[in-house]
């Protein structure tokens, strides 16, 4: 790995910094657009590499899993050897992976592809945060850190967008090419930044960094797995066991390391546990929300793939602008009550959003993704900030790489839950609108409103029955699904919001003394 020469941030001025921030911004953006980016070319690969429904999936989940299960690792790393040069191995290694998607049509090929990239972007996205936080005063943090967070919520947004737009004017494989040529861009530009790294930096905890990277990757392994196995599936069950029983042997021994990985009581201070747990919360929500919205504006309203980047892309709007104000409004509400009003804000948002039809327009579901959008860019900035303030210095790296894992896990788990949750409500709304059809249309149509569109177009005036009783089911199923991710949210805001400390740096009591 390419490792760095200076062991402390150099005092460089604001200009400076601001570039550090830039750099930084872009690689977290490189990294999150990266795992939504492929949603909109998959029927394409599956056309030109003859890849099955388990392959196509393993195109997407491979890069999460391999992600998800590096981030701690390679923020410690990043903190030992040095956090530019963590940052432009990462770089190399996504840069490197890349091109191989773009020049092979083997669908194996590209599915080991994708899980190196994983590896880069797991290198990446901690790094960006910790040079950025080593680089910033504590005073200018948090609005430096509301920055970050603010581009690291639209990144699935800008994924979205750019690969519609790549898409629209050229093959599948313009997606991988844009992602090499960004990485090998950004990697020059990192080149020119200062670096920092713990002085006196511990060993690194080998052991530790083996044990929390199995157990992430049999969690998300385990929750990728279940919408196709069912979450009663044995193998679903013993990878989710597997990881709680790792995780579990991961604090036992990092309670007993004399420089642990992760000191796992950070998570016992009420700005970190509570940061922690609120963001895991907002990526499932806000990822199984992506998952919703963007079937029903393609399969329900009729729109293209870049005509759904464009129909979200104002969900940016409302985060960034949160993010931007984060350093401004935290201190004055406290971290109890952001945390809070986000999570009720983001659960009205998603209450309004059952109440859609067929027939609603664009513009009366637009002003429902708002208040989604601004429930979520409420929060995002504030928790990621606590975080990163609640942790010493010399670990910036591993906290950047927690902030990271929580988002990672998050977000497999709220693809796999709503997932879940849709189809079976899909395919028990459906069900008696099959009865009168063929058994072939019966299976093709029972498994999504897209096999139903498809399966519609060779039946005639029949069809169109047919795919209005499979938008209606899906409506149903989305409205099921939408409910428990608002009880959720709430419940979380909530019990989170107990913990949290407000305005005074006080966390509430969770009982009264008898005086």
């Amino acid at each position: 790995m390419v490792t760095d020469l200076a062991e402390s941030p150099v005092p460089t001025g604001s200009a400076r910094r601001t570039w550090t921030l830039t750099i930084a911004c872009f690689g977290v953006l490189l990294v999150i657009s990266s795992m939504v980016a492929l949603n909109t070319a998959l029927g394409d690969i599956a056309i030109a590499t003859t890849a099955d429904q388990t392959q196509l999936t393993w195109i997407v989940d491979s890069y999460t899993l391999v992600l998800a299960c590096g981030l701690l690792p390679a923020g410690a790393i990043g903190d030992r050897y040095g956090r530019r040069g963590a940052l432009l191995f990462g770089l190399a290694v996504f840069a490197a992976a890349s091109v191989v998607p773009a020049v092979s049509t083997v669908a194996l090929h590209i599915i080991a592809a994708r899980a190196v990239t994983g590896l880069g972007a797991a290198f990446i996205m901690p790094a960006t945060l910790s040079l950025l936080t080593s680089s910033y005063p504590k005073e200018q943090r948090a609005k430096a850190v509301g920055i970050w967070a603010g581009v690291a919520g639209c990144g699935g947004v800008v994924g979205m967008l750019g690969s519609g737009v790549l898409l629209h004017f050229w093959s599948w494989q313009s997606i991988f090419w844009a992602f090499a040529g960004s990485a090998v861009l950004l990697f020059m530009l990192t080149a020119t930044i200062s670096s920092s790294r713990d002085a006196e930096a511990a060993p690194l905890d080998t052991a530790g960094a083996v044990l929390i990277a199995a157990a992430v990757a049999a969690l998300v392994y385990g929750i990728l797995e279940a919408p196709d196995r069912g979450w009663s599936d044995p193998l679903v069950l013993g990878c989710l066991a597997t990881g709680v029983v790792l995780v579990a042997a991961f604090g036992y021994l990092e309670l007993h390391r004399r420089h642990p990985l992760l000191d796992v009581r950070l998570f016992a201070v009420p700005e970190f546990g509570s940061g922690a747990a609120a963001i895991t919360v907002m990526f499932l929500v806000m990822f199984g929300f992506f998952y919703l919205a963007m079937q029903f504006i393609q399969l329900v309203l009729g729109y293209s793939a870049i005509g759904t980047a464009f129909a979200l892309s104002p969900l940016a709007v409302p985060m960034l602008a949160f993010s931007l104000l984060s350093s401004w409004y935290l201190p004055r509400m406290g971290l109890r009550l952001v945390i809070f009003a986000g999570m009720a804000l983001l659960a009205v948002g998603l209450l309004c959003l059952r109440t859609i039809a067929l027939d609603t327009s664009y513009w009366d579901i637009a002003w429902r993704l708002l208040v989604v959008s601004a429930g979520i860019g409420l929060f995002t900035a504030p928790t990621t900030s606590a975080i990163m303030t609640a942790t010493p210095d010399d670990k910036q790296g591993v906290a950047s790489a927690v902030n990271d894992t929580t988002r990672e896990v998050g977000a497999a788990l709220g693809i796999a839950l709503t997932g879940s949750l849709l189809a079976s409500g899909y395919t028990r709304h459906i069900a008696p609108a099959l009865e009168a059809y063929p058994p072939a249309v019966r299976d093709a149509a029972r498994g999504s409103l897209a096999g139903a569109t498809a399966v519609a177009a060779h039946l005639g005036p029949r069809g169109d029955q047919l795919v209005l009783a499979a938008r209606s089911a899906f409506l149903h199923g989305m409205g099921t699904t939408l409910l428990v991710l608002a009880i959720i949210t709430a419940v979380a805001g909530v019990l989170i919001s107990l913990w949290a400390p407000g305005r005074n740096g006080i966390r509430l009591p969770l009982r009264r003394s008898r005086s």
